[in-house]
């Protein structure tokens, strides 16, 4: 415990008072590692139709397309992954998401994938810069959009700012958008990305923020924790929003809430998105843990596609 403290006192001064860097693997077998698993992943996804790599003011961003000559003129759905680990963590979700429309997926800059951040990142709203110069050149003509966790803190955050590109809004257990994590969760999400930390450990720390459940040799699962284990993350941690911030994004929105396990931030969360949103559905799904997407994939598969098709009428 006393290992554990001091790690977090660390994590938490490296936070608030480091100077900003990039984002970077720890290692090449770090990286290795994580790229094996990666690549294990996107095996399982169905094949990409194109690959993008687009540079931004913060770096260059891995995006990869589905598409078809039947969902090419369609409103894209961009896919925004929750931290430590990358396009691989919608495999559940993508080929439901893509009979009937064109989907995007990207790595995130300053997180593990295979997105190189080159310029740190000053505010966590230069999230949206770098999102906005990937969708200009990949979906100038907006998209439907969807962040996942940390993702979704993410999707709000452009939301906010480009609410011109953005036809609705998914967040699916977004963290720190409408209220802060439970201490606990929050501690777990600490304790899994620390350097040095004993495997055993980061296993159950992973576990208990993915619902208690360990991953076993799911290639995603050891993905993200081969992301928690070797890539140091330098990412702004985000601001949750205030009255008036929530209040501007008037897209469609739809909120997706684990009925445990959740790192939501709790009651008092829900209340503010269920009273605040001017265009918003906000579902708990009972059974769901903060491993939402991966969990409920196939009711939300039509859930969200009504969800999108109302928002384009």
């Amino acid at each position: 415990m006393i290992l554990l403290t001091v790690a977090g006192a660390w994590s938490i001064y490296r936070t608030f008072a480091g100077e900003p860097e990039v984002g970077f693997f720890r290692s090449e077998e770090g990286r290795t590692e994580y790229v094996k698993h990666y690549s294990d992943a996107m095996a399982k996804l169905p094949a990409p139709s194109a690959t993008h790599d687009v540079r931004t003011d913060f770096g260059v961003v891995r995006v990869y397309e589905w598409s078809s000559p039947e969902t090419a003129d369609t409103v894209p759905v961009a896919l925004v992954p929750g931290r430590s680990s990358g396009v691989p963590m919608w495999e559940a979700n993508l080929a439901g998401f893509a009979k009937e429309r064109r989907v995007l997926a990207f790595d995130a800059l300053g997180d593990a994938g295979l997105s190189v951040q080159s310029t740190p990142f000053r505010s966590f709203e230069d999230q949206a810069v770098w999102i906005d110069q990937v969708l200009a050149e990949v979906a100038p003509d907006g998209v439907h959009l969807v962040g996942h966790s940390f993702g979704g803190a993410t999707a709000a955050a452009y939301a906010r700012a480009h609410p011109e590109r953005v036809h609705s809004l998914t967040l699916m257990e977004p963290v720190f958008t409408f209220g802060y994590p439970p201490v606990k969760m929050l501690w777990w999400a600490t304790v899994a990305t620390l350097p040095g930390m004993p495997d055993g450990i980061r296993k159950h720390a992973l576990a208990q923020i993915g619902g208690g459940e360990d991953g076993g040799d799911d290639p995603v699962a050891l993905m993200i924790e081969a992301g928690s284990k070797h890539f140091s993350a330098q990412l702004p941690t985000p601001s949750t929003l205030s009255d008036a911030e929530i209040r501007r994004l008037t897209m469609p929105t739809y909120v997706a809430v684990a009925g445990a396990d959740s790192l939501f931030g709790g009651e008092s969360a829900l209340d503010r998105a269920q009273e605040l949103l001017p265009d918003g559905q906000i579902q708990v799904w009972k059974h769901a843990t903060h491993s939402l997407p991966m969990q409920e994939a196939i009711p939300l598969d039509t859930l969200l596609d009504t969800f999108w098709a109302a928002a384009e009428r």
